[in-house]
Formats: structure tokens, sequence, C-alpha cells
């Protein structure tokens, strides 16, 4: 009976029952964001999951041990070394060193973009091609600025050399 009023009692004032030695090491009331705040920024919390700031990872707040691992494991301190050191190449850039770079882009666009056509007609590889999803993906994936690099007709128009248009049409004509 005594057991039975404490229980509801405890009920009623939400009180819940101390833990049991049984239950394993793991941190209840623990949030992504007291986790952030105890590891620095080396971590942070996003859409209530913890992440790894270096390995963009998620990373299981409740367990201490869990991040300690991860800390210390080799992917985290190669991660954290190639960021670091990327960071230190950069360098604050004056407005001008800005503005040269800004405008060197677009008098190397159209040589890349040749270069682009010329390797396409060496190959024998048809201007169409360079539509096609696959080297669409391939080209913004790993060209920088790869997905400005104009459709087939474009290039035809463009950046198809005159003497090639008129191979081209003379062979259609054969």
């Amino acid at each position: 009976m005594e057991i039975s009023l404490l229980k509801t009692a405890m009920e009623r004032f939400d009180v819940k029952p101390p833990p049991s030695r049984s239950r394993s090491k793991t941190a209840l009331y623990v949030t992504p964001q007291d986790r952030v705040t105890e590891f620095g920024s080396e971590l942070y919390e996003d859409g209530g999951k913890l992440y790894c700031t270096f390995c963009n990872v998620v990373l299981n707040h409740v367990r201490k041990s869990a991040i300690n691992d991860h800390l210390k494991s080799k992917t985290h301190t190669k991660r954290k070394g190639e960021f670091e050191e990327q960071t230190v190449r950069k360098k604050p850039r004056t407005l001008t060193a800005s503005l040269q770079c800004n405008s060197a882009a677009p008098t190397e666009k159209p040589g890349v973009v040749q270069d682009f056509v010329k390797m396409f007609l060496e190959a024998s590889i048809p201007l169409e091609k360079a539509d096609h999803p696959a080297v669409r993906a391939f080209l913004s994936r790993h060209v920088k600025n790869g997905n400005s690099i104009p459709k087939a007709d474009q290039l035809r128009k463009t950046y198809l050399p005159d003497g090639y248009s008129h191979q081209l049409l003379k062979s259609e004509d054969h």
C-alpha cells in the first residue's frame, strides 16, 4: 500500500525514480548544443543533430566516449589537418586583388571553351555529346565553373572555327 501511494505521488508530480545501477553510462539530458559548448569549434549542431565540423558526419551526442573516439580517430585528425592547412593558405585579399581575379575569368573562359571544342573535334566527338547529362555532370563536378561551358548549338555558332564549319558542311554534302 505504501509503495502504491509513493508511485502515484511520483507520477502526479512527474518525479522520476533514480536511475538503476545496471543502466549504461549514457547522459540522459544532454543536448547537441551542450556538447558544442563542451567541445568548442570542432562540433556544431544543426536540426537537433551533432556534426563534426571537419568530417561533416553525424555524431551520437548522448555518449561522450563516442565523441572522444571520433575526435581521436585517424580520419578526423587527417581532415582537421587538411582544413587547417587550407585556412593557413588563404590570406585576406585586397579589393584590387579581388577585382583582378574576377576580371581574369571572362578573359580565360573563351580560351577554355575553344580548347574544349578543339578537343571534341580532334577526338571526332560530335558537339552534341557536350549536352549529354553525364558530360554536364562531369564538367560541373570536376571543372571549376564547368557548368558555364555553353551547350552544343552555342559552341557551334560562337566557338567553332570558320574552317571547321566549312569542312563540316562539305563532309555533310558527300
